[in-house]
């Protein structure tokens, strides 16, 4: 088994592939590359038994009689990789003692690699549906949810993203009980209604991957009631769902809102950060308190006798009223935001409240977040 890559494409390709790795298996084979070679197309596989990721890439070869394929240590092969410069590189494997000879220039590298034969297979793709998203879109819809989940191992379900396909529109949802975020594509659709929990781990590969892209693309999205398929460009990644049922979100929205505050972004964000860093470090608590056009928002840690107070011009609509809130809730939620001014929906302060972007008129994309309140001290 012979073939020559370029040691930058190798390692972007490699580096991919990598966060699919763990560093606490059991099984020493699935901590290695799996390399296969069939005439003159190398293909790329890690797993961790639930993610399958591969890649394929175009190699130089010679003759081959028959596809070949081995197992490479996963860290001792990008370390190596990672150090050389952008230089072509000769992989000689010999297929029966296993042994991995790397050469570059001048340099001469062993490794020993591992019989591959008892390397998991990738699970069979029987997908019931399926459908087209546009790259960029997808990376938007986990960039905008994915730091909402939870992060409580006891909470599974929550700790996913929860995607619901029909033919009107996708929605996105994470939630971990304190903050929710529903992201909905209007431009995208699926021939037939069904839901699924996509886990953490392989949405974020898909994500980095996609981001990293100079190029947007289309995505094949496929799905069964087990798991779930995307591919694009040279990738391939299969993931197992998220067992279980995914908590009743649209129930947690409070419906009647009739206080309505109108902000700039940017400002709040920023006051956020200020007096954000006076708050009690156990509950972040900022105070909200609105009245006609002014909003003034207040922290204080009496432990320490530290506090802060800061006035907003506002555009406010209601009655007058205090709510205390996480400050680093609000400003991981309104970073994520890019909207010139955000609009904040609530009823009482016992109650959530409702974050949406203010658009130009832009349906394409329908954005809610949502943040528990924090019961104010008097």
């Amino acid at each position: 088994m012979k073939f020559i890559v370029n040691s930058q494409l190798l390692v972007r390709q490699l580096q991919a592939l990598s966060g699919v790795l763990t560093n606490n298996n059991t099984i020493p084979i699935i901590s290695c590359f799996h390399f296969h070679l069939e005439e003159n197309e190398l293909t790329l596989k890690t797993t961790d038994l639930d993610t399958t990721l591969v890649s394929r890439i175009e190699v130089e070869t010679g003759h081959i009689d028959k596809p070949a394929e081995i197992a490479i240590p996963s860290r001792l092969l990008l370390d190596i990789l990672k150090s050389l410069d952008d230089v072509p590189l000769t992989f000689n494997i010999n297929e029966s003692t296993y042994l991995v000879e790397i050469t570059s220039g001048e340099g001469v590298y062993r490794l020993a690699g591992l019989n591959a034969d008892t390397y998991p297979t990738l699970p069979e793709a029987s997908a019931t549906a399926s459908t087209t998203l546009q790259a960029s879109a997808l990376v938007e819809a986990i960039n905008m949810t994915v730091f909402a989940a939870s992060t409580d191992e006891m909470r599974k379900q929550m700790g996913g993203i929860f995607c619901e396909m029909s033919p009107e529109n996708i929605t996105f949802v994470a939630t971990d009980a304190h903050k929710l975020v529903r992201y909905r594509r209007n431009d995208m659709h699926s021939d037939e209604a069904s839901s699924f929990i996509l886990p953490r781990k392989p949405i974020t590969i898909v994500k980095n991957i996609l981001a990293n892209r100079k190029e947007d693309c289309e995505v094949k999205l496929e799905y069964n009631s087990t798991n779930v398929y995307f591919t694009f460009g040279n990738f391939y990644i299969v993931c197992r769902l998220v067992e279980g049922r995914y908590p009743n979100y649209e129930a947690a929205i409070p419906k009647e809102n009739p206080n309505h505050l109108t902000v700039d972004r940017a400002s709040f964000l920023n006051t956020l950060r200020r007096v954000g860093l006076f708050a009690n470090p156990s509950t972040s608590q900022v105070r909200l308190t609105i009245d006609a056009n002014q909003l003034v928002i207040s922290a204080e840690d009496i432990e320490f006798s530290n506090d802060a107070r800061e006035k907003l011009p506002c555009t406010y609509e209601g009655e007058p009223m205090e709510i205390g809130f996480n400050a680093k809730f609000l400003i991981e939620m309104v970073g994520n935001l890019d909207s010139e001014q955000i609009l904040i929906d609530m009823s009482q302060p016992s109650r959530a409240g409702i974050i949406f972007p203010v658009t130009d008129g832009d349906k394409s994309a329908d954005i809610l977040m949502l943040v528990m309140p924090v019961m104010l001290a008097n």
